[in-house]
């Protein structure tokens, strides 16, 4: 989800948008990562604990990190 950075805006509006995450088949997220809206993650991906995932990830990957990048491929 996300909102205008103007606090006044927000109050006053009541503006959000929200993006859907997708997640394929066979992922596995490790503990205490966040992933942000609009995010794609393809199938049989690993995610390293505590990542940040900000865009979106290919099939067949290990990412890590803040933000999570593509390790290796598995």
């Amino acid at each position: 989800m996300n909102h205008p950075v103007d606090p006044t805006e927000r109050l006053e509006k009541g503006l959000a948008i929200a993006s859907p995450v997708t997640i394929g088949d066979n992922v596995w997220i490790g503990g205490g990562s966040i992933i942000n809206p609009g995010v794609v993650i393809g199938a049989n991906t690993v995610i390293g604990s505590g990542s940040v995932v900000t865009r979106s990830l290919p099939p067949n990957v290990l990412a890590a990190g803040v933000p999570a990048k593509v390790i290796r491929e598995i």
